[in-house]
């Protein structure tokens, strides 16, 4: 087999890629339809005008998945992908169906709750691993991070119209069929993967939490996913006051913003794939996200400022996504991928948790550049740990 046929993805390989990644992107569309419009929306419903409430609604979904991750994790390593995917999409579906029916925020933060409680990230993304060779695994990872950035694009397109046209109730009613989609495409559509043969003498589960490469891996996505939510705590109100628009125009920026960035991430995996150079297009695209945030705090003054910035951010984070899950899958040993990747996501559920907290308090005490200043001295931080990365094969 020559390397050009290494290095491209079969056609199981392709059907898999696709299929998990329209899952995940469907999933995330049902997730992401919620932000630019939930506390506007819930206003009129008892508790709605409680903005620590409206907030512990939105929240909780994040708080559920960081608990269960790992739990479905391990479960999808013991009992098989498929299964424990469909038994989150349920979970996820019955939580939308609560919201849907619900007539005050008690009930809609319970629904939020269910929804998480569904929590198959690692799951779907072993899935995908145990699906694709480790030469084309990051290509087929970008992926599934690429759909993740388009459906949060879209999102903010969508969600207004939705909720013009059959309120809480109808942008609930359309999450849950979301998920119903995402079953049937889990059920019908994901080709069957085998699990990897279980060895005379398996990993332990301690192998995998003490595993310093996976340490430094999680701590990766968790300052990622921190950085991101933090700087979008401050970057909605400033391209709207920067560039005259309004909320349900925020996509007028964004959209093209996430397609340009694909643009440049795709070359870079394909350069790292080609190369096996991994580790070191990882090292530069942290270092890229220093510079990038370093110069947003200057660079946010003028609204073009804001975009170039904005679009050097989403190239690093898009890179990113896709390599970090693709080294956890080939660090992890293969009988316990899933609880490994179980462990990734949940570093990257609290990062999400507490990128909205502190980017709250920064943008309260220094205004948006102290968001991005922090977000640069955090992504240094993170080079540095990252330099100690051991020096990674094809792996298993």
């Amino acid at each position: 087999m020559s390397k050009k046929q290494t290095l491209s993805l079969s056609p199981t390989e392709r059907r898999a890629s696709i299929a998990l990644a329209s899952l995940f992107a469907a999933r995330m569309l049902g997730l992401f339809l919620l932000l630019p419009v939930f506390a506007v929306a819930v206003s009129g419903l008892p508790g709605g005008d409680d903005p620590s409430r409206v907030g512990l609604a939105l929240g909780m979904y994040g708080l559920t998945q960081a608990f269960m991750q790992i739990p479905f994790g391990l479960a999808s390593d013991r009992f098989g992908r498929r299964p424990v995917v469909i038994a989150g999409l349920l979970l996820f579906v019955a939580g939308s169906v609560v919201c849907a029916l619900s007539t005050d925020l008690t009930w809609i933060t319970l629904g939020r709750a269910i929804q998480g409680a569904g929590a198959i990230s690692a799951a779907v993304t072993a899935w995908l691993a145990d699906a694709t060779r480790p030469e084309v695994r990051t290509r087929a990872m970008a992926m599934v991070g690429g759909s993740i950035g388009l459906s949060f694009a879209v999102s903010l397109v969508v969600a207004p119209l939705l909720v013009g046209w059959g309120g809480l109730a109808g942008l609930f009613w359309t999450i849950a069929l979301l998920g119903v989609i995402c079953l049937a495409v889990a059920r019908f559509v994901v080709p069957v993967v085998p699990l990897a043969p279980r060895p005379v003498h398996p990993a332990r589960p301690a192998q995998v939490l003490t595993h310093v490469d996976l340490l430094r891996l999680n701590f990766g996505v968790f300052c990622l996913h921190l950085i991101q939510i933090a700087m979008f705590v401050v970057v909605p109100p400033l391209v709207i006051r920067l560039g005259g628009l309004d909320s349900a125009g925020l996509w007028k920026v964004y959209l093209p913003v996430v397609l340009i960035s694909f643009v440049f991430m795709v070359p870079a995996i394909f350069v790292a794939e080609r190369h096996r150079a991994h580790r070191a297009m990882l090292r530069l695209a942290v270092a890229g996200l220093v510079v990038v945030c370093a110069l947003l705090a200057p660079a946010s003054h003028g609204f073009w400022g804001l975009v170039a910035g904005l679009t050097g951010f989403f190239v690093m984070f898009n890179i990113l996504e896709a390599l970090q899950p693709s080294l956890v899958s080939r660090v992890a040993p293969p009988e316990l991928k899933g609880l490994a990747l179980g462990f990734y996501n949940t570093s990257q559920a609290f990062g999400l948790f507490l990128g909205g907290a502190l980017g709250g308090l920064l943008a309260s005490w220094g205004g948006p550049a102290a968001v991005f200043l922090a977000a640069a001295a955090l992504s240094a931080v993170w080079l540095a740990v990252t330099w100690g990365l051991r020096p990674l094969g094809t792996g298993h």
